[in-house]
C-alpha cells in the first residue's frame, strides 16, 4: 500500500505543467554592459520587453543619476510635442495616424528641428493674435460707429422736434446746464458740449450688460441715459477660438466728474470705448476708413492662417513618429538610470528579472546590441542567486487576459506579508484563472439563464469578436473599452446561458416543447394548465430540461425554487471543495507537508461532513423519489443526532458520526499548527536538526500559509496562535456563510425569471390583447426596452457582480493568497501614448 501510495504521488508530480496553472518560472539576472553599447543594449531590451530591471539607485535622487540631463531633453522635447499636439487640435486639424515611413532619426537632430518649429509657430501665433486684436478692435469700432450713430441721429430727430416746447415752457439761463435734469438738457436743442451732455460709446459682452447698467445707474444716481442695441456681427475670442456676443451701448451724461466714473467703470467691466464724432459726415468717413483696414486686415489673416495650417499639416504628418522616438529614448534613459555607473571599469551594471524561457532571447538581443554598437567587449550575461521573492508572470492571450484581469482585480492580502500594495498572484501558487474560464460564465448563466437573451448577448459579443482587428486600432470610450477588453467573456456567458436557458425551458419565459412532448397532461379534459390542481404524467420525463407543462401550472414555483435551490447548493460545494483541493496542490508544490496535515485534511472533513452529507441527500432524493425532510434531518443533526428519524432516515447512522468528524476538524485545525511550528524553532536555537530545518515549513520563502517574519530569529508563539486561531473560526463560519451565499444563484434565476414573466405577459400579451394597431406597437416598444435596458444590461450587470463575487470570496479565499507582485518588464509595447 505504501508502495502503490508513493507510485501515486510520483504519478502527480511528473504530470505535464498546465498553461496558466502556475506562474513562469523566473530568474534573476545580472548585466554588465560597456558605456559604448549600453543605449542600445536597453534599446533592444525595451522592444524585446521581457527583462524587469531593479532599480539599483533607489537611494539616489531623480537629479542625483546619471543620465538626469538626457532626461531632462527627452522632457523638454515632450512639452513641445504637446503644444504641437495641442496646436493642431486648436486649428481643427488631425495629426497623421500612420505616417509614411521614414528614415531613424538622431535625438540631436530631433531636437534642433523641434525647436526652430517651435520657434516658427509661437511667433506666427503672436503675429496672428496681433492682427486678430486689431481686426477685432476695428470690428468693435465699425458697429459702435453704426449703432452709436443711429442714437445720436435718434436723438437729435427727437430734440428738434420738441423744441417748441422747450422754448415755451423752460425758462432759458445760464445756470440752466447746472439745475436742469439730464433729460431736459438731452432734449435742449443745440451741440451737447453747449449744453452740457455728453456721451461715451462702446461695447461690451452681452452677458455683462444687466450688471453694467446697474452699476452705472447707482454710481451716477440715476443720473444717466443708458442706450443699447445688439452687435450685428459676433467677435472671436483669440485666447479661447469661440465667438461672444456683444452688445454697443451709449451713455448720456453731465459733468467731468461722472465721465471719470463711467470710465473706471467701463475698465472694470471689460467695455471697450471708441470715440464716436456727433457730426455725421466724420462718422461716415471713419465708417469708410475702417472697413477699408477691415479687408485689408482679413486677406492678411486668412494668408497667415493658410502659412501655420501648411506649417501644422507637415509637423502632424511626423508628429506620431516623433513622440514614439522621444518616449522611448525617454523610457531608455529612465532604464538607464536605474543601472550603477563604474566609472573605472567605463561600463554599466544593472539586474533584473526575466523569466526563464527568455535568456536564450534576452542574450541574442545584447549580442545584436554589441555587434550594432561596434563595442569591442560584449555584454556581461549571468544568472544570480537571490533570497527575494521573484514577481508573477502569466503568459497570456487575447482569450485568457481578461480572466487574468477578473483574478488580479481580487487583491488579496495576507496578514502576515509585508507586501503592501500586493494584487496579483504569489510567485509559483496556483491560478485560479484556469478554473474560472468555465466556472465564472457558467454561474453567470445559471443566474442568467434564458436562451432568449443569451442569443442577444451572443449576437453582440459576435460583433466585438468579429471587429477585433478594427475596434481594437481605435480609441474607444471607457465603457466601450471595457466591454471590448471582455468579449470573449461575454461570448462565454452567452454561450452559457443558451444552455442553461435550454435547462430551463426559458425563450423570453416562455417554454417550447423542443426536445419532444410533455410527459404530463391534465386531470380531466376540461382542465386549464394554469388552474389545474395538479398534473398526471403519462409518458416517460422529458428528455432534456425542466418540462414544459410546469410554466403556469400551481406547482411551477415550489417545484422551479426546489429545483434551483438545491442544484445551487450542490455547485457551491463543488467549487468550494476544488478551492481546498487547489489548496492542497498548493502545499504540495511548496513542500509544505504541515499544511497538508492540518489544514487540508480538517477543512475537508468539515466542509463535507456538513454539507457534503446535504449534498449526498439531495441527490439520494432525486434518485429515489423519497419524502424525507431535509431541513428537519439537518437541524436535527445538531439538536439531536441520535433521534430516530423515522421517514426522514435515508440510511443507517446518517449524521452521527459525521457531526463528530466535524467537531472533531475543528481543533485538529487550531492547535498542532502553531505548537509544531514553536517546537521546529526551540529546535533550531538549541543546534539540533539542522538537516529536518532545511527543509522546514516554518523557514521555507516559498510556505504560502505560515507566520513568516522578515527576520526568522524573530518567532512570537501568540501571534502565530492568534492568527491559526483566525484562520479556523473563519473557515467554520465561512462554510456556513459560503453555503448560504452560492443561494444567490437561485435568487437571481428566479428573479430574472419573474422579471421576463411579468414583462411578456402584462406588457406584451396585454397589449396584444386589443385590436388597435397604435396599442400593440407601444406595447411591442415598451417590451423591446424593458427587455434591452432591464434584462440585457441592469440583469446582466448584477448576474456579472455576483459570479465575481462567488469567485473572488466563496472560492478564492480557499487557496488563494494574492501577495505577490506583477512582473513589470521594460517594455515600448506598455508605453503610455501621451507621455505626460
Amino acid at each position: 500500500a505504501a508502495f502503490d501510495g508513493g507510485w501515486k504521488m510520483e504519478y502527480i508530480d511528473n504530470l505535464p505543467s498546465m498553461d496558466l496553472m502556475r506562474s513562469e518560472k523566473m530568474t534573476l539576472v545580472q548585466l554588465i554592459i560597456p558605456v559604448e553599447s549600453a543605449h542600445r543594449a536597453v534599446s533592444y531590451l525595451g522592444q524585446l520587453g521581457l527583462l524587469q530591471f531593479r532599480d539599483l539607485n533607489d537611494d539616489k535622487s531623480p537629479f542625483q543619476r546619471t543620465f538626469v540631463n538626457q532626461v531632462k531633453r527627452c522632457a523638454e522635447m515632450s512639452r513641445k510635442l504637446r503644444f504641437f499636439k495641442d496646436q493642431i487640435h486648436k486649428a481643427g486639424l488631425m495629426p497623421s495616424p500612420n505616417p509614411a515611413s521614414q528614415p531613424d532619426i538622431e535625438l540631436e537632430e530631433l531636437e534642433m528641428q523641434l525647436a526652430d518649429h517651435e520657434h516658427e509657430l509661437i511667433e506666427m501665433n503672436a503675429n496672428s493674435d496681433k492682427l486678430q486684436q486689431t481686426y477685432n478692435e476695428l470690428l468693435e469700432f465699425k458697429m459702435v460707429l453704426q449703432k452709436a450713430g443711429d442714437f445720436l441721429v435718434s436723438s437729435g430727430g427727437h430734440a428738434a422736434a420738441q423744441e417748441t416746447e422747450l422754448d415755451e415752457n423752460i425758462p432759458i439761463n445760464d445756470d440752466y446746464a447746472d439745475s436742469a435734469s439730464l433729460l431736459e438738457q438731452e432734449m435742449r436743442p443745440g451741440p451737447s458740449n453747449q449744453s452740457g451732455v455728453r456721451f461715451i460709446s462702446g461695447i461690451i459682452c452681452k452677458s455683462k450688460v444687466m450688471r453694467f447698467e446697474r452699476m452705472l445707474f447707482r454710481t451716477t444716481r440715476g443720473n444717466m441715459l443708458f442706450n443699447q442695441a445688439q452687435a450685428d456681427d459676433q467677435i472671436m475670442d483669440p485666447v479661447s477660438n469661440e465667438t461672444v456676443e456683444k452688445t454697443v451701448f451709449v451713455v448720456f451724461f453731465s459733468g467731468e466728474q461722472a465721465r471719470t466714473k463711467i470710465l473706471k467703470i467701463c475698465e472694470a467691466f471689460g467695455a471697450n470705448c471708441y470715440p464716436v464724432p456727433e457730426d455725421t459726415t466724420k462718422r461716415r468717413q471713419i465708417t469708410r476708413e475702417v472697413l477699408s483696414r477691415l479687408s485689408e486686415l482679413e486677406t492678411t489673416l486668412e494668408a497667415g492662417l493658410r502659412h501655420r495650417d501648411k506649417a501644422l499639416t507637415s509637423i502632424g504628418f511626423h508628429l506620431t513618429k516623433w513622440m514614439t522616438v522621444v518616449s522611448r529614448e525617454k523610457a531608455v534613459y529612465d532604464s538607464l538610470n536605474m543601472l550603477n555607473f563604474d566609472v573605472t571599469k567605463k561600463c554599466l551594471v544593472g539586474e533584473g528579472w526575466c523569466p526563464i524561457f527568455a535568456k536564450t532571447k534576452i542574450q541574442e538581443a545584447l549580442q545584436r546590441a554589441t555587434f550594432d554598437s561596434n563595442s569591442q567587449i560584449g555584454v556581461i550575461f549571468h544568472v544570480m542567486d537571490s533570497i527575494e521573492s521573484p514577481p508573477t508572470y502569466f503568459r497570456t492571450n487575447h482569450f485568457t487576459n481578461p480572466y487574468q484581469e477578473i483574478v488580479d482585480a481580487y487583491g488579496y492580502v495576507a496578514p502576515c506579508v509585508h507586501q503592501i500594495n500586493a494584487n496579483v498572484a504569489k510567485y509559483q501558487e496556483a491560478n485560479p484563472a484556469v478554473y474560472t474560464i468555465i466556472t465564472f460564465p457558467f454561474l453567470f448563466a445559471v443566474m442568467f439563464g434564458d436562451w432568449g437573451h443569451g442569443i442577444c448577448l451572443l449576437l453582440g459579443a459576435l460583433y466585438l469578436v468579429s471587429r477585433e482587428k478594427k475596434l481594437g486600432s481605435q480609441k474607444l470610450g471607457s465603457f466601450m473599452e471595457m466591454l471590448f477588453g471582455g468579449r470573449y467573456v461575454l461570448l462565454l456567458m452567452s454561450l452559457f446561458s443558451i444552455y442553461c436557458g435550454l435547462i430551463y425551458n426559458e425563450f423570453f419565459s416562455v417554454p417550447f416543447h423542443i426536445f419532444g412532448h410533455s410527459a404530463y397532461k391534465c386531470r380531466d379534459a376540461t382542465c386549464s394548465d394554469s388552474r389545474s390542481i395538479g398534473l398526471v404524467k403519462y409518458r416517460d420525463a422529458y428528455p432534456f430540461g425542466v418540462d414544459p407543462s410546469w410554466r403556469g401550472s400551481r406547482s411551477e414555483l415550489p417545484f422551479l425554487n426546489s429545483l434551483k435551490m438545491k442544484m445551487s447548493i450542490l455547485f457551491g460545494l463543488a467549487q468550494m471543495n476544488l478551492g481546498i483541493i487547489l489548496s492542497y496542490f498548493n502545499a504540495r508544490y511548496f513542500s509544505n507537508s504541515i499544511d497538508i496535515k492540518y489544514q487540508f485534511v480538517p477543512q475537508m472533513i468539515f466542509l463535507n461532513s456538513l454539507f457534503g452529507y446535504l449534498s449526498i441527500l439531495i441527490i439520494t432524493k432525486w434518485c429515489t423519489g423519497s419524502q424525507a425532510d431535509l431541513y428537519h434531518v439537518m437541524i436535527y443533526m445538531f439538536l439531536s443526532p441520535f433521534e430516530d428519524l423515522g421517514e426522514n432516515q435515508l440510511f443507517w447512522g446518517q449524521g452521527v458520526i459525521l457531526l463528530l468528524l466535524a467537531l472533531i476538524a475543528v481543533p485538529w485545525m487550531l492547535f498542532p499548527k502553531p505548537f509544531i511550528l514553536k517546537r521546529l524553532h526551540t529546535e533550531r536555537f538549541q543546534g539540533r536538526t539542522y538537516g529536518i530545518l532545511g527543509s522546514s515549513d516554518m523557514y521555507n520563502d516559498e510556505e504560502p500559509d505560515s507566520a513568516r517574519q522578515q527576520h526568522h530569529e524573530d518567532f512570537n508563539f501568540s501571534e502565530v496562535f492568534v492568527h491559526q486561531m483566525i484562520h479556523a473560526i473563519e473557515f467554520v463560519l465561512g462554510a456556513v456563510s459560503n453555503t448560504a451565499s452560492y443561494l444567490r444563484l437561485w435568487a437571481l434565476s428566479l428573479a430574472h425569471s419573474e422579471l421576463s414573466t411579468v414583462f411578456y405577459e402584462k406588457v406584451l400579451l396585454l397589449a396584444w390583447g386589443y385590436d388597435n394597431i397604435i396599442i400593440r406597437l407601444v406595447g411591442l416598444a415598451v417590451f423591446a426596452f424593458a427587455t434591452a435596458f432591464i434584462l440585457l444590461m441592469m440583469e446582466t450587470l448584477s448576474a456579472f457582480l455576483h459570479a465575481l463575487r462567488l469567485h473572488w470570496v466563496e472560492f478564492q479565499n480557499k487557496f488563494y493568497h494574492g501577495d505577490g507582485y506583477k512582473f513589470k518588464p521594460f517594455s515600448f509595447a506598455t508605453l503610455p501614448d501621451d507621455d505626460d
